[in-house]
């Protein structure tokens, strides 16, 4: 039994202490193996599921890869973890200290490479796809929108053709009463007016009709686009869903195309180059000189009022098509793996979890390294003896017992030491 009054008061309060952290410690250790290879086999676990969702085929080698792989990851978080819960604690000097805790780091750092990002796979995976999903949704949206608002603009240019369109026929009229060159009827300039007017007549038509194809594809657009939400928030695998959903994709991307191909504005562009560009002037048909003379001002005249038109037409084309188009935006398809790293963010938690159930024993390690320390320091300035508990005393005192009786038994009793016997010649 320890003699306390061989220690001072502050130092008997430090073994008792000592003591006490060692019951705890030695009943903690009683199951402290069985909770961290029940660590080891839950991440094991998950990690399996993780690695399922890698491999493409579904045959036994699959199976058995991803077996071997989640028990390598298994035993290898044990083993580590184990290493460092016994030999952590027990070192003294800095810097053993230092080197495990860089050992630790590095070690953590294989574990999340290794397993927990697999982990958060398997308890965020198929929500992280249908993130990906859901954001590919809404970037095809914008894209249609944006090639859909472009077309419009296009079309928004048929009202600056019909107007310089009904400036010709206007003049026309005017030419045919007269008001222009002074000679009424439909000579020379009237039929320059008139073959302008047609121009752009036509070029109306084909814009007015390129309206119904822009909305049909527009309203396609739409409904592919409801149809791809749904796929989304469907129940049932997600890679089953998302089979249909790059079908569904490859569709709308078409739609897309044909709407910047349904804008008009590098028609009415082109076309209001041609508007200037490509005059026949008719022959002067007046009677006398001075009428012919009037004709040719007033076709000068209408061919200045023409190219100011078709300037200002042609800047309404540029602009339209200045207007910024619609990006083109592209699925695909990724693993569960890739999604939830890619939108890691969105799914914090879950990456926490998977994390948290690989880095946990490193908690105990820390905790094991603090209380060994206190038991070295409440032992501080203590004899061994006196650090010694009832038990590990009367354990001493009986070897102690068992040594003295071997000593001091009669020699006769003592077996005698082997000689090698000679072997005879």
């Amino acid at each position: 039994m320890t003699d306390d009054t061989r220690l001072s008061q502050s130092q008997a309060r430090g073994v008792r202490y000592a003591r006490e952290l060692e019951g705890h410690l030695n009943w903690l250790e009683t199951f402290s193996g069985t909770a961290l290879g029940v660590l080891a086999t839950a991440s094991g676990i998950y990690t399996y599921l993780g690695v399922s969702s890698l491999l493409d085929e579904n045959g036994a080698m699959s199976v058995f890869a991803a077996i071997a792989y989640s028990v390598a990851v298994s035993v290898g978080i044990f083993v580590f973890w184990s290493y460092m819960m016994r030999l952590f604690p027990a070192v003294r000097s800095a810097q053993a200290r230092i080197g495990l805790i860089v050992a630790m780091g590095a070690g953590s750092l294989a574990i999340v490479a290794m397993s927990s990002w697999l982990n958060a796979a398997a308890l965020a995976g198929s929500a992280a796809v249908e993130q990906h999903l859901a954001k590919t949704v809404q970037d095809y949206q914008t894209s249609l929108e944006r090639a859909h608002e472009v077309a419009l603009n296009g079309q928004s240019l048929e009202r600056d053709v019909a107007r310089v369109r009904q400036s010709f026929e206007d003049l026309s009229e005017q030419e045919a009463a007269g008001a222009l060159s002074g000679l009424a009827g439909r000579g020379a300039v009237f039929r320059v007016l008139r073959q302008k007017a047609a121009e752009l007549s036509g070029l109306e038509a084909q814009i007015s009709a390129q309206t119904p194809l822009v909305e049909s594809a527009f309203a396609e657009g739409n409904a592919i686009l409801s149809r791809m939400r749904a796929l989304t928030v469907e129940p049932g695998p997600v890679e089953a869903r998302s089979v249909e959903f790059s079908e569904q994709a490859v569709r709308l991307a078409g739609l897309i195309t044909q709407l910047r191909q349904l804008s008009v504005a590098p028609l009415v562009e082109r076309a209001a180059q041609d508007l200037a560009a490509s005059v026949v002037l008719p022959e002067l048909d007046s009677s006398t000189e001075q009428g012919r003379t009037d004709q040719a001002a007033t076709i000068t005249s209408v061919l200045e009022v023409l190219a100011q038109r078709a300037a200002t037409l042609e800047r309404a084309a540029q602009n339209v098509q200045a207007q910024g188009q619609a990006t083109d935006v592209t699925y695909t398809p990724i693993s569960s793996a890739d999604a939830v790293i890619l939108y890691a963010r969105n799914f914090v938690p879950s990456w926490a979890g998977a994390i948290a159930i690989d880095l946990l024993p490193a908690v105990l390690v820390f905790i094991l390294a603090i209380t060994q320390n206190a038991i070295r320091g409440g032992r501080e300035g203590a004899a061994v003896e006196d650090t010694l508990t009832l038990a590990e005393l009367r354990a001493a005192m009986a070897a102690l017992r068992d040594v003295e009786t071997t000593m001091t038994a009669p020699a006769d009793q003592v077996d005698p030491p082997q000689t090698p016997k000679r072997v005879a010649e």
